[in-house]
C-alpha cells in the first residue's frame, strides 16, 4: 500500500519523535462514474501526531476500484473495502509503529440515520480480527477524524496530500 520511501519517510520521521507520539490510519472513498459503470477512489491515511502536540505528518494513499454497492445511501460494500484498507495499512505500518499510540478511523456512522451505519458491527469486528486492536482503539464517526478530515480532503482533492 504505502511505498518503501514513503515508509523510509515515516521510519526517520519516528526516529526524531518522543514516545508520547500519536499514529492514526484511516480512509474515505468517492463515488463516480467511468464508462457507464461505478467505481470508488478511496484515499488511505497514516497521520502522524509529532510528540502528541507538534502538529503532524500525513502519509497518504490512492487507488480505485469498480464500486460494487447497488444502493448509494446504503454504501456496506465502499464502507467495508475502506475498513479493508485501513487493516491493509496498519498491518503494513506495525513493525514501524507498535511502540506508538495507535489507533483506526472507521469513516461510519453508528447512527442509524446515516446510510454507513449498515457496516458497523462487521466493520469493528473485522478490525479486531485483522489487527488485534482493542475496540477502544477503533474510532466511528463524528470522532474519527483521520477519516472524516485527513482522507476526504486527499480522495476530494481538497489537499495537496500526494501518494
Amino acid at each position: 500500500m504505502f511505498t518503501e520511501l514513503q515508509i523510509a519517510e515515516l521510519i526517520n520521521l519516528l526516529l526524531t519523535l518522543e514516545k508520547n507520539t500519536k499514529i492514526y490510519i484511516g480512509c474515505d472513498s468517492a463515488r463516480f462514474m467511468k464508462n457507464d459503470k461505478k467505481y470508488a477512489k478511496f484515499a488511505t491515511v497514516c497521520i502522524v501526531h509529532k510528540n502528541g502536540n507538534n502538529g503532524c505528518k500525513v502519509f497518504s494513499y490512492k487507488s480505485e476500484e469498480p464500486d460494487y454497492d447497488a444502493k448509494a445511501h446504503l454504501p456496506k460494500m465502499r464502507m467495508l473495502n475502506e475498513t479493508k484498507k485501513v487493516c491493509e495499512a496498519y498491518n503494513q505500518l506495525i513493525p514501524y509503529i507498535d511502540e506508538y499510540d495507535v489507533s483506526v478511523h472507521l469513516d461510519i456512522n453508528l447512527d442509524t440515520k446515516h446510510g454507513s451505519s449498515c457496516a458497523a458491527k462487521e466493520a469493528a469486528g473485522f478490525v479486531l480480527g485483522m489487527t488485534g486492536l482493542p475496540v477502544n482503539k477503533i474510532v466511528f464517526k463524528p470522532d474519527a477524524w483521520a477519516s472524516s478530515h485527513g482522507a476526504d480532503g486527499s480522495v476530494h482533492g481538497k489537499t495537496n496530500i500526494t501518494a
